[in-house]
């Protein structure tokens, strides 16, 4: 691959992979360093890619892997809290500082697959290294559970 092609590849999956890395850091530049590490690989890959849905598809699976290996790093227990970033992001109105939080507690990486990256049940099982009800039934919790967040906003 060469500088063109590589330089191309991490600008179109760049804020991709971030978004799905920070769902696992929860630090901006912890995921910051997930994608750099993903994309290094990537420009260090010896095999060619067949097309892009296999360079999008192997460069979340790499992402994923990063992620994992970072979580049970000891790096991992000198992170910030999520509520410190939260604190610089500067909602306007508190409905939109919780509804940050509520999305922020759902399993974020396959409801980003498939919300966000269109990923089917299937490819994300593949991607995640799990079975596809496993998948269906954290998308549906996931649902279930903003939906009763946003149900008790409107309680009040």
């Amino acid at each position: 691959m060469d500088e063109a092609q590589f330089e191309e590849i991490a600008e179109r999956y760049r804020d991709n992979l971030f978004a799905i890395a920070f769902q696992y850091t929860k630090n901006a530049a912890d995921a910051d360093d997930m994608v750099q590490i993903a994309l290094l690989k990537c420009y260090q890959a010896k095999k060619p890619f067949e097309n892009e849905q296999h360079i999008r598809h192997w460069l979340i699976r790499v992402t994923v892997n990063e992620c994992k290996r970072y979580l049970v790093s000891p790096w991992r227990r000198y992170t910030a809290p999520i509520g410190d970033y939260a604190e610089t992001l500067g909602f306007e109105n508190p409905e939109q500082s919780a509804l940050f939080f509520a999305v922020m507690e759902l399993p974020r990486v396959p409801v980003h697959l498939y919300y966000y990256e269109d990923y089917s049940v299937r490819e994300i099982a593949e991607t995640l290294g799990l079975r596809e009800s496993a998948v269906q039934t954290r998308l549906l919790r996931a649902r279930q559970k903003l939906r009763q967040k946003l149900e008790g906003w409107n309680d009040d």
